[in-house]
């Protein structure tokens, strides 16, 4: 049996089934498929929409689709979920229905952990970034209790992915904590009282075009691990030419697709950096001309991003070799695993070619 080189997690979007507030704010039936299926091609090249294939539209309301999709993540490497989660303050969810069934249920099997998704919800979805429909808040310990109590029971599952014995927790948004380190200390307190080993506590660190990260204090707020986000887009003097032309001629931001190895040195540099890799990116369906988009993005390159992902791991602890896919099912942003009508089930064939040692054992 192939031993891979890495812990593959994906993110998974659980946006694919009606919910009351989408059909308030966008119309009835609205899901992450309304606006994937409706996208349009913008530019010459621009491959336009990205349409579901062995999976089909499903909705996550079903439990087949949720086996489905664990089954196909199991056979090609995927190791856990990292599920959305929301938490707005005071008790405020939502889309929290496929998660709540999953921990209820037992099924599917595949690992999974949470993503505090810690973000206002705009208009983004319709391209009106400006319109405030669900503020996120911050009520202080009080309320972080509450909200630690309410996913207590999905930590203490036997499916929930861990590190050292430790539950993952994800945060999206660690910039916009009051105080991160304070943050660290009273979960990590929590999980202990709890009974808990404590929590591996993973920061996104966003860096998307290379200008610079928004967060830099994984080690001095004390998180266990930082993942680096950054888009691989080929960015040199006349790319952003094209960009900046492009722009105003009013159509989407667009760079190439890279594959250059150097986009993961900050992971290589610090090893409280763990890497994260990219399909493709194409947020057209949702912002439209304000979008941004990868060119020449194929399964291919993907693997050789991959490669490049895994190997910033090697040498180090095997509990913590965790590589971050963006993401399993969003659709919308153009970048997925599930197999699509252009390349069939070619994206998972190249994460899976991607985490396969270069020994082959």
């Amino acid at each position: 049996m192939t031993t891979l080189a890495a812990r593959t997690i994906a993110y998974y979007l659980p946006q694919f089934h009606p919910i009351p507030e989408n059909d308030a704010w966008w119309g009835p039936g609205f899901t992450e498929w309304t606006n994937a299926a409706r996208a349009q091609s913008l530019f010459r090249g621009h491959k336009q929409p990205h349409l579901p294939a062995d999976l089909g539209f499903y909705d996550l309301r079903l439990p087949e689709s949720r086996e489905a999709q664990a089954a196909l993540a199991a056979e090609y490497g995927v190791e856990a979920f990292c599920y959305w989660h929301y938490w707005f303050g005071a008790g405020s969810r939502i889309l929290e229905r496929p998660f709540t069934e999953v921990l209820a249920s037992g099924t599917p099997g595949l690992s999974f952990c949470l993503g505090w998704a810690n973000q206002t919800w705009t208009g983004i979805w319709h391209g009106a970034s400006n319109q405030v429909l669900r503020e996120q808040h911050y009520l202080g310990p009080e309320d972080d209790q509450a909200h630690f109590d309410t996913i207590l029971p999905a930590f203490r599952d036997e499916r929930y992915l861990r590190v050292d014995g430790r539950p993952v927790f994800y945060v999206f948004r660690p910039e916009e904590l009051p105080d991160a380190a304070e943050f660290v200390d009273r979960w990590q307190a929590m999980a202990r009282a709890a009974g808990l080993d404590g929590l591996y506590l993973v920061a996104e660190v966003s860096d998307l075009l290379g200008a610079g990260p928004k967060y830099t204090g994984v080690a001095a707020d004390g998180f266990d691990a930082g993942v680096y986000v950054r888009l691989p887009a080929r960015r040199d003097r006349v790319t952003d030419l094209r960009m900046r032309v492009r722009r105003k001629l009013g159509g989407p931001e667009a760079y190439p697709y890279s594959t250059d190895a150097s986009l993961w040195d900050a992971v290589r540099r610090d090893p409280k950096l763990q890497p994260s890799a990219y399909p493709n990116w194409d947020n057209t369906p949702r912002s439209g001309a304000r979008g941004l988009v990868l060119t020449k993005s194929d399964p291919a390159k993907f693997a050789q991003n991959v490669r490049h992902a895994v190997e910033t791991l090697s040498g180090r602890p095997e509990q913590e070799r965790l590589l971050w896919v963006k993401s399993w099912n969003e659709w919308a942003e153009g970048n997925y695993l599930e197999p699509d009508l252009e390349y069939g089930r070619g994206w998972l064939e190249a994460l899976q070619e991607g985490l396969v040692p270069s020994d082959g054992t």
